[in-house]
């Protein structure tokens, strides 16, 4: 049997391979996963549903798939864990809210389909914070338990980052996935609008709702969302159209050194000096492959007509809880009577920036790989109650533009910090193949 604590060091790439070869058997990768859960758990309290046998019974029929001769998938074996707003059959999906509690849906998420048809296990079900807003769930940060995870994809980030599973699924309406991974060290990855479907996932602003990943690299996140991506008729924001390719993130190599565009976005003054100055080192580390581009002064109107856009959508998708208003956090509260506020004449005019937005960025895109600028305001705030500030994120959600933040600065706290890389719609691959060749950078530079 391979030793567990080998298993838990390896990127899902490396697993992928050992477990396609036959050289690491899904379920001996199953128990090392539950060993490290059990231990600690306790104090990182990640999951919101976690049954080992479940898991155990999908790893032996895995093998037994192998061994049988039996094509395998492309995910074959690999533990991922789903964010607790993601329906899965039989098993409970209760959205981090007490009026759902004891809800179990009777079909799976067309994600979870996509997973288990990809041979994945389906670990468990991860703490989110209440309907996936701000009001904060249970999780603490693996680095320091305490400070905060982030949210909304609090257990997800969490679980990646201590170890119990390779990957993860998450959401993001404005921060959810770019900034708790940020805070907690890992990878991680909001592709373009549309690109995942979310048939089967709690809606909270059909406009903005997009489901991400998490994984310790940017070839990781470009494996597992492979398999996620793909038009679904149960989500009109999906389209029609070819997946992009990432296959082959982890070897292939851009012809030439990917440039970037340092952005300050709107908030900058927010940030933590500490971000201000290891942004200052990386340009400077990076010359002439990075340059400053100052961005639209209507970027300025960015962080209030999201907001605006998904109170509105909030209040009506959400109408069902407001009506149990008591039972819900003071949070949740309080956006739900911000969204019941807004004029209609405000929302339908908030609808139009997103393009407007977009088109406001097609110069900088046209002489970059990728647009560069923090995931966070700084490192993950102390306390349990704030999952922190999303102003760097939030825009890029707007936008609908893919993203993915990789852990690259340590603060004085010993916190992680994450940079955050933006690309063009649809230009999927190619922000992961540079974010790609940003970890490889900085990994060389660490040795």
């Amino acid at each position: 049997m391979a030793d567990k604590v080998d298993l838990l060091s390896l990127d899902a790439c490396a697993l992928r391979g050992r477990l396609a070869s036959g050289a690491v058997r899904a379920l001996e990768l199953a128990e090392a996963c539950i060993a490290r859960i059990e231990a600690r758990e306790p104090e990182v309290q990640a999951w919101a549903w976690f049954d080992p046998d479940f898991v155990r019974h999908q790893a032996r029929a895995l093998d037994a798939q192998r061994q049988a001769g039996r094509p395998i998938g492309p995910l074959h074996g690999l533990p991922v864990a789903l964010k607790d707003i993601i329906d899965t059959a039989k098993i409970p999906t209760e959205n981090g809210c007490a009026l759902d509690q004891g809800r179990v849906p009777i079909k799976d998420a067309a994600i979870v389909e996509r997973l288990k048809a990809a041979g994945a296990i389906i670990m468990g079900k991860t703490v989110t914070t209440e309907l996936a807003y701000m009001q904060a769930g249970k999780t603490r940060n693996p680095h320091n338990p305490a400070h905060s995870p982030g949210g909304s994809s609090s257990g997800s980030a969490a679980a990646v980052a201590d170890g119990m599973v390779p990957l993860a699924v998450g959401t993001q309406t404005g921060g959810s996935v770019i900034r708790p991974a940020s805070y907690c060290g890992v990878t991680g990855f909001k592709p373009s609008f549309g690109a995942i479907p979310r048939t089967g996932v709690l809606m909270q602003s059909p406009t903005l709702d997009t489901v991400g990943v998490f994984a310790r690299t940017p070839a990781d996140a470009a494996l597992l969302s492979q398999v996620l991506m793909g038009h679904d008729t149960g989500d009109a924001a999906t389209v029609v159209a070819p997946v992009p390719d990432m296959h082959g993130i982890a070897t292939s190599k851009p012809p030439v050194k990917p440039v970037f565009a340092f952005v300050k976005p709107p908030g900058w003054d927010e940030a933590d000096p500490q971000v201000h100055a290891a942004f200052a080192e990386l340009a400077d580390a990076l010359g002439e492959q990075v340059f400053e581009a100052p961005l639209p002064n209507a970027f300025g109107e960015a962080a209030a007509i999201r907001e605006r856009i998904n109170f509105a959508e909030m209040a009506r998708y959400y109408y069902r809880y407001s009506k149990e208003m008591e039972a819900l956090g003071p949070r949740t509260q309080e956006a739900l009577t911000k969204g019941n506020a807004i004029l209609a004449r405000d929302y339908l005019a908030a609808l139009d920036w997103p393009d407007v937005l977009y088109a406001g960025l097609d110069e900088i895109f046209e002489r970059c790989d990728a647009i560069l600028c923090p995931a966070a305001t700084g490192p993950a705030p102390e306390g349990l109650d704030f999952t922190g500030n999303a102003i760097f994120n939030g825009v890029w959600t707007l936008t609908g533009v893919p993203a993915v933040t990789v852990p690259a600065f340590t603060a004085e706290n010993g916190l992680p910090m994450g940079v955050q890389m933006v690309a063009a719609r649809g230009n999927d691959g190619r922000l992961l193949r540079s974010a790609n060749w940003f970890h490889n950078w900085l990994t060389e530079a660490g040795e």
